[in-house]
């Protein structure tokens, strides 16, 4: 039972022991459902852009189409900078409703497109619905998903993002470049509608899954958290056949209450009382994101200019590269739980590098083919996947509750960035595909890139496996630093 410490702004309470104790359910396949498909959009989204069906038809340039693609990134940055700050001061449930339902407006319109300037426009609305969705989402899951599960569970739904790729690239093959199935004009335009259908069925389990119980009690709303908590755990107890065990009363801690952290409370958090942290998390995220953006975004052009591969079939080669990248997470996930983090982020990071590494001599080197190399770069991104993966869940479980989804905002904010610049550094590098040596050097510097965060993380990272959220950070800071910042 939870209690409020008297002449105090804080309440004591057992709410994180006991949803830490949960067995595994259907309650949390319904969260992991519910909330776990914005990277699935996301990649979906990524990939029918890229097939850039829509060129002809609206009469645009090249360098109108990689703006398009610019444009809806820019989206996401301004989506999570907005919507992770909101989700911490408002609630993370308001915004599992709202900032799917702007991504199904902003997706769904823009297949109706008459003009680029109309394109861009929606394009940028459903880019502000997934970056808000990136935020909300994953400080929910880590503050719902029992301690014991989170790593494994986190980066298999950021993983996830490859099966939305896939599906796209699949969706391209028959929208695209069969006139006798869909129209010419048509296809790119049915394409944008299959995010929006899937959001409809997201938007109703969604429905089901609670406010984090979390969030509600730093917020005061001490009796809607035990309620909430208190259904859960009946739903649980039914559905695992008994009565769960009793939380003894010394695992209950006092969590200091917040409407609000301003900026200047989150800026030394990050710069003055956890700075590794906010080391690691810079470099996992900025380095992984230039990788991933400089191989995913020039794969096309490398199997074009070095392989011979027509434009048309480069999309069948992409299927092995997804399927690596979404294995990757749900095999090695686990070993985040078990093995430790910082061990696991090192070996992901690292063993990506080593690879990328080898195929940088043998393409140097004129030996590969267009299957061989998409062999390497899958197995590449089988441990570079669960590593960029890792990336969001070090970010979002290292740092206070009461500013987790603004956190998470600014390091996907900076992390974009990193990775909107490597596509076209590497297409340049690539060039008309008569030099090697250039692109060569890119993926040396892509493998040392990886190698470092990895490193950075093992020396810097923190040990959070198995750990309540509670415990890998200090809860009173935040109450310390506002209590500081009002006599100051």
């Amino acid at each position: 039972m939870s209690t409020t410490d008297a002449g105090s702004k804080s309440i004591r309470s057992l709410i994180p022991a006991r949803m830490d104790r949960l067995p595994w359910t259907r309650f949390h396949w319904t969260v992991v459902v519910g909330l776990g498909t914005a990277w699935i959009l996301d990649g979906l989204e990524i990939q029918i852009v890229s097939a850039n069906g829509f060129q002809q038809q609206l009469g645009m340039s090249t360098e109108q189409v990689t703006l398009t693609g610019t444009i809806y990134l820019l989206g996401q940055v301004v989506g999570a900078l907005v919507f992770g700050r909101l989700s911490d001061r408002l609630g993370r449930k308001k915004f599992f409703i709202l900032t799917l339902a702007i991504y199904l407006i902003g997706s769904g319109l823009a297949g109706f497109s008459p003009n680029v300037e109309f394109l861009w426009v929606f394009r940028f609305i459903a880019g502000l619905g997934i970056g808000g969705e990136y935020t909300a989402i994953n400080s929910a899951i880590d503050e719902i998903i029992p301690s014991k599960y989170r790593g494994r569970i986190d980066i298999a739904i950021n993983g996830t993002y490859w099966g939305g790729a896939a599906l796209g690239a699949a969706a391209n093959l028959y929208l695209l470049t069969n006139p006798v199935l869909v129209e010419t004009g048509w296809g790119w335009r049915i394409g944008f509608f299959i995010g929006p259908v899937l959001g409809l069925i997201i938007i109703f389990l969604r429905r089901h899954v609670p406010e984090s119980p979390r969030w509600q009690i730093t917020h005061g709303h001490e009796q809607d958290a035990e309620a909430n908590v208190s259904r859960i755990e009946r739903e649980v107890a039914a559905e695992a056949g008994g009565r769960l065990p009793d939380v003894p009363d010394e695992k209950a801690i006092a969590i200091p209450v917040h409407d609000r952290v301003p900026f200047s409370v989150v800026a030394h958090t990050l710069f003055r009382r956890y700075p590794s942290r906010a080391f690691v998390g810079l470099a996992m995220m900025v380095t992984q994101a230039f990788l991933y953006n400089a191989i995913f975004f020039t794969y096309a052009l490398v199997l074009e200019n070095f392989y011979d591969v027509p434009n048309g079939v480069t999309n069948l080669y992409f299927f092995p590269f997804a399927i690596g990248n979404l294995i990757g997470p749900l095999v090695l996930g686990p070993l985040f739980d078990t093995i430790g983090r910082k061990q696991m982020i090192f070996a992901t990071y690292s063993i990506a590098a080593v690879v990328l590494a080898l195929s940088a001599v043998l393409f140097s080197a004129d030996v590969l083919n267009a299957t061989t190399q998409t062999i390497l770069w899958s197995v590449s991104f089988f441990f570079a996947s669960a590593g960029a993966s890792s990336a969001y869940l070090t970010v979002s479980e290292t740092f206070p509750l009461q500013l987790r989804g603004q956190v998470i905002s600014y390091f996907f904010a900076i992390g974009q960035i990193a990775g909107a610049i490597a596509p076209a550094v590497f297409g340049l590098l690539i060039g008309d595909g008569s030099d090697r040596g250039p692109l060569t050097g890119g993926y040396f510097f892509g493998a040392a890139l990886m190698f470092v965060g990895g490193l950075i993380a093992l020396i810097f990272g923190v040990r959070a496996e198995g750990k309540s959220l509670e415990d890998i950070s200090d809860v009173d800071f935040i109450d310390k630093a506002l209590r500081e910042r009002q006599h100051a």
